[in-house]
């Protein structure tokens, strides 16, 4: 895999002398090659690295940055991509979303048409991976990343990696109906999420939105944001456990509202390709992401151990009180997440492929 470490660069040009063979030959492709080829930002990560297979797969020539050379190493070094860097269907580039300029993502964008943002942020001295403190970091980042994309004259879509917290948190207002349903027009309540100090939650809503002021702003950038619950899949508790504690924080309150969802990675990586690809039929505005609600006692105390956290819903397995008062609770309202968007889009993308692989 070719790896580029990028240096500044004056934004609105390029300094051709100094940008290696691979690039400027990216640069030059035709337009249905240029389409082809996408840009994953923090692709080394347990999300990005699954997008990264995901588009691979479908025949997309790949760019993918990370904060270091280690990152990028670590994927050459992975077997399942020797070929496609061999055919140069993918490479590296070094690039800091939080530290590095708006025109070091330009370069590191050039050539793209278009580009998945997957960054997000730990704190190695928080308790939880995730503090108050990075929630400035989430929303310049995502500022920076969006002002880039319509800097980069050659990107045209940007789908942006959001949370299913930027939706869930919220002061209940149920609907006469006694059903309080979440979905892609709900938004976390920023004060609730302060007073609760939900961090991930804060920092996603609010990075969310500044991406959303920036497109508008910017007019040239077409955007979408995709908000995953909690992922799940191979190797988890190894790649993902800072953040899975920071989403996890409030997982009692929301399991007694029917909001502790999951989806597995592969399932996630595979819904933010959909949604690209739908983009040049019209998609547009947020896709809520999950496969599963968390709604039984056992569900919960296997998802506990599952990602080896003290969550506290093991210490019920020999109690059955806080379950009657959950079915005590139920005549009173419930909490439903809806996804009938993104499942639609997914339906037909699968059904899609089915038929292209009969014909083949």
């Amino acid at each position: 895999m070719a790896i580029v470490k990028t240096a500044p660069i004056q934004q609105g040009h390029h300094d051709w002398k100094r940008l290696p063979k691979e690039m400027k030959e990216d640069s030059f492709r035709s337009s249905s090659q240029m389409a082809k080829m996408v840009c994953v930002t923090n692709g080394t990560s347990f999300l990005g690295l699954w997008i990264v297979r995901q588009l691979l797969l479908r025949g997309y020539i790949v760019r993918l940055t990370a904060h270091n050379t280690g990152e990028l190493q670590k994927v050459e070094e992975m077997e399942e991509f020797a070929l496609y860097s061999a055919n140069n269907k993918l490479s590296g580039v070094v690039v800091n979303v939080a530290t590095d300029s708006t025109a070091s993502l330009c370069e590191a964008f050039d050539g793209c048409y278009g580009v998945f943002h997957t960054s997000s942020f730990i704190d190695p001295h928080g308790l939880s991976g995730y503090t108050e403190h990075m929630v400035n970091l989430e929303v310049k980042g995502a500022e920076k990343t969006v002002e880039a994309c319509s800097l980069t004259s050659s990107v045209r879509r940007c789908v942006f990696t959001s949370s299913l917290t930027a939706c869930t948190w919220q002061r209940d207002g149920f609907s006469e109906d006694g059903d309080f349903v979440v979905d892609e027009k709900c938004w976390s309540d920023q004060h609730l999420c302060r007073e609760k100090k939900l961090w991930l939650a804060l920092s996603k809503t609010m990075s969310e939105k500044a991406a959303w002021r920036a497109a508008e702003e910017s007019g040239g950038v077409n955007l979408v944001t995709v908000c995953p619950a909690l992922l799940t899949g191979p190797a988890f508790s190894a790649s993902c456990a800072s953040s899975a504690v920071a989403y996890l924080k409030g997982a009692r309150e929301m399991y007694e509202k029917n909001l502790l969802a999951t989806v597995d990675v592969r399932r996630a990586a595979e819904a933010h390709v959909c949604v690209y690809e739908e983009m040049e039929i019209g998609g547009s505005g947020r896709y809520i992401c999950f496969d599963k609600v968390i709604t039984r006692p056992e569900d919960a105390r296997d998802l506990e151990k599952k990602l080896n956290m003290g969550l506290g819903f093991s210490a019920d397995e020999d109690s059955d009180d806080r379950d009657e008062y959950r079915s005590s609770q139920s005549h009173i309202g419930s909490h439903r997440i809806f996804n009938a968007k993104l499942r639609r889009i997914m339906d037909l993308s699968a059904s899609a492929r089915s038929c292209r692989h009969e014909r083949d």
